[in-house]
């Protein structure tokens, strides 16, 4: 019989533009992660996942989950990897670990993201032109088209055919932006509103800078474990993984997307978490989402394609208030990657950790989600939003 797995704690460094080595952001998350939980040292862990992106291009270093279980003083005498599906890396590692616990390979896993991409000014352009090799560098890069330019593409079609409005995109950032100032590792800690968005300098029309996610450094670790190993260390609060979809219909390239707005692998995945998670109605039964607002218009996308609203009513859907966190469905309390950054290989785990901290009630009250939460989900992009990931969590096991 498969094991049911659970999340038991984590922790988290600071993101933000840090004077930190990748080495230094690893060893950060993970002292924060064995120092959330009680009953579990490195001494336990059996297997490790690391979530990391580009460490070759902007650490120059790779092979980083030896280095990682080294730094840690972890012994993987079992399993060890490290995963790499650009924003989704992390959820990634974090699906791999729960496979290995249901399987029975593992009862203890560390799961660790991390991502360093802070250069300094004098190297915008080589951090830029990194953020690019996510699309297919020969075809899609070298037409210049990275990640504002793309999505831009997104929220103007968007627009035209559905009537969505600037200030609806304006209300994903203001919303995001201000659960971040309430978060104390987020990168951006300011509240703005509509105007401050409409006003700020304008990127790929019609995304202005407070649209559109920052080059974050930052690391998070969490503990997984099967959920025998849950009662023995006395855990409080685990947050369960019930389900998981993944989705690749159109491969990499921008020109072999099935839609410019919509998402049906994003479809497609949910609707495979949400059957294992035995979920019906996901805008009842889901309490907490975070979701990947790389950009204002992917949450209004998102709220659509994971089964909140329908087609076409994601911008009335963020205008409605009903994602915020007395809303229908509280999405995005922690900030997003609009207002928390987004270190590539650690946002995944970052989202995963949030749903465990509002489960545990440990959230701060200014963000805490309305109600008693019992059943979240994580969502992440990657590439030219070609590939979706999706996992559902629970404060019960199936």
């Amino acid at each position: 019989m498969p094991q049911n797995a659970a999340i038991v704690g984590g922790g988290t460094t600071e993101w933000g533009a840090r004077d930190a080595t990748w080495k230094d952001l690893a060893q950060e998350a993970g002292k924060a992660t064995f120092d959330d939980v009680d009953g579990l040292e490195p001494d336990d862990v059996e297997g490790l996942f690391v979530g990391a992106v580009q460490p070759e291009r902007f650490a120059f270093q790779s092979h980083v989950a030896p280095l990682t279980a080294e730094l840690l003083g972890i012994n993987a005498n079992k399993m060890i990897a490290r995963t790499e599906l650009a924003c989704a890396s992390g959820q990634v590692a974090l699906r791999y670990a729960w496979l290995a616990i249901a399987a029975g390979q593992l009862d203890v896993a560390l799961v660790l993201g991390v991502e360093k991409m802070n250069l300094g000014k004098e190297y915008m352009p080589e951090m830029q032109s990194n953020m690019t090799n996510v699309l297919d560098r020969e075809f899609d890069g070298v037409n210049g088209l990275n990640g504002p330019s793309h999505f831009a593409q997104f929220a103007q079609r968007h627009m035209h055919e559905h009537g969505t409005t600037r200030e609806q995109l304006a209300m994903v950032s203001v919303k995001n932006k201000n659960h971040a100032a309430e978060t104390d590792f987020a990168q951006y800690r300011k509240k703005v509103d509509v105007d401050d968005v409409l006003d700020s300098y304008p990127i790929a029309p019609p995304l202005s800078l407070l649209d559109c996610s920052g080059i974050t450094d930052g690391a998070t670790g969490l503990l997984l474990v099967s959920e025998e190993k849950a009662d023995e260390i006395g855990a409080e609060t685990p947050a369960y993984i019930t389900g998981s979809g993944q989705s690749c219909m159109a491969g990499n390239s921008i020109n072999n997307l099935p839609s410019m707005t919509t998402w049906p692998q994003a479809r497609e995945a949910s609707q495979e978490a949400y059957e294992q998670a035995g979920i019906d109605n996901p805008l009842r039964d889901i309490d907490v989402a975070e979701v990947h607002d790389c950009f204002s218009i992917s949450e209004i996308i998102e709220y659509e394609q994971l089964g909140f609203c329908e087609p076409g009513e994601g911008g009335q859907f963020v205008e409605d208030g009903r994602s915020q966190l007395d809303g229908d469905v509280a999405v995005n309390p922690r900030g997003g990657l609009l207002g928390c950054g987004h270190p590539l290989g650690a946002t995944g785990v970052s989202q995963a950790l949030e749903i465990y901290r509002q489960f545990a009630g440990t959230v701060p009250s200014a963000r805490a989600v309305a109600g008693d939460p019992e059943t979240g989900l994580i969502h992440n992009l990657s590439g030219s939003g070609s590939v979706h990931s999706v996992m559902t969590l629970g404060r019960d096991p199936q």
